[in-house]
């Protein structure tokens, strides 16, 4: 008895199944939204650093200011920007607007723009570019 030929999920990404911006910002969706969780800590160690005075927060300090606490800084302020962007491209779903393909791909467009330029602006602006 031969075994039926059955379809492949779509998650078998590679050369069974092409990526699609909806799947890709699906997937960069749910990603951001655990960087943003994993960035709280460090929220929470800047608010404790505060709080216990000057030697803490200069150690808390020493670590942000370094290229690795940078990095991190980038990529958790990077991911605030995206998954707010995102988020707000799922309410126009949820209020029925933008299911059309040609929309669809034109508002995942414009998100992943809109992060790219939001960040930078962001980031000029804390490391002084506006003065």
């Amino acid at each position: 008895m031969a075994t039926p030929k059955r379809p492949l999920s779509p998650f078998m990404i590679g050369p069974y199944y092409r990526p699609q911006i909806t799947s890709m910002m699906s997937i960069a969706h749910r990603g951001t939204g655990v960087l943003i969780a994993l960035g709280a800590f460090g929220l929470a160690w800047w608010l404790l650093a505060a709080s216990l005075g000057g030697e803490a927060y200069a150690a808390f300090l020493a670590c942000a200011s370094s290229p690795l606490g940078k990095g991190a800084l980038f990529l958790v302020s990077a991911a605030l920007v995206y998954h707010f962007l995102n988020g707000i491209r799922h309410l126009l779903w949820d209020a029925g607007w933008g299911f059309e393909l040609p929309k669809v791909y034109a508002s995942g467009y414009t998100v992943l723009v809109l992060a790219v330029l939001l960040t930078a602006g962001l980031w000029w602006l804390a490391l002084g570019g506006a003065a």
